[in-house]
């Protein structure tokens, strides 16, 4: 292919280069880096989903990498070849857990699912633009045909790439209407459990009103019976207080006649 010399050129470069920043910087590989922050990891995967088609096409992933490196510190991050490969691997490996589940709830404790997914959608769809490509191709003969399907190639890949921005659409239209959903479902709990929530309070309002009537009725009760003991007590003592005073008169009265 032409062009594929100077790549590699640009390639050794930027690995030579990747490694004298590597070796004066006094860090090894075995130790201990500071962790990905999300905005990183972020801009990391833009940087990998651009370069998929190169990493699908060449076996040399070692330059790939290192070129990712590159394009990281240009951004200002400071990272080398093998943790932006080590970091790849753990985004797949946790991506691949996310989708053998069903369970929205792990999807949306992965940060980058929708990344990763719209890297791999575009991976399918220009691989299957390809294998298109192959099986048109296969029909015609070769040899003089390599041009043409050099050109073939230019326009399959801009409408595999248009095909591919059009899908992450529907994808991402798709993601925003079940969230839209999720948002009306809890929208709805919440108004129903809000309901619920003002009817028991009612129904104890209520008991507790029941509860405090009764305590005053049984009050009342309490003050008229008090009030009642206290009027027979009050008739009994003047009755007492009668008795005693007619047998004290009638006591001095004898007195008085037996004197006289």
């Amino acid at each position: 292919m032409e062009g594929q010399p100077n790549l590699y050129n640009q390639y050794q470069f930027i690995s030579q280069q990747n490694l004298l920043n590597i070796d004066t910087s006094g860090v090894g590989v075995g130790d201990r880096f500071p962790q990905w922050n999300i905005q990183e990891t972020k801009d990391f995967l833009m940087i990998r989903g651009e370069m998929d088609q190169n990493f699908m096409e060449t076996k040399r992933n070692k330059l790939l990498w290192e070129v990712i490196a590159t394009k990281m510190k240009e951004k200002g991050y400071n990272r080398s070849a093998e943790q932006c490969k080590c970091k790849w691997k753990n985004l797949v490996t946790r991506y691949k857990g996310c989708e053998t589940t069903e369970a929205e709830a792990l999807r949306q404790q992965f940060p980058f699912y929708n990344e990763l997914l719209a890297i791999f959608m575009e991976r399918m769809l220009r691989m299957e633009a390809e294998e298109e490509e192959n099986d048109e191709d296969s029909e015609e003969e070769k040899g003089s045909n390599k041009k043409k399907r050099k050109l073939k190639g230019n326009t399959s890949s801009s409408r595999s790439s248009n095909v591919a921005s059009g899908n992450l659409k529907e994808i991402l239209d798709e993601f925003m209407k079940k969230q839209m959903e999720l948002e009306m479902q809890w929208q709805k709990e919440y108004e129903r459990r809000e309901e619920e929530r003002k009817i028991k309070e009612m129904e104890w309002r209520q008991t507790m009103e029941a509860l405090q009537n009764e305590r005053l009725m049984m009050e009342k009760r309490w003050r008229e019976r008090e009030e009642q003991w206290k009027m027979r007590e009050e008739a009994r003592a003047e009755k007492r207080n009668a008795l005693i005073t007619a047998l004290l008169n009638k006591l001095r009265s004898e007195d008085t006649s037996a004197i006289s």
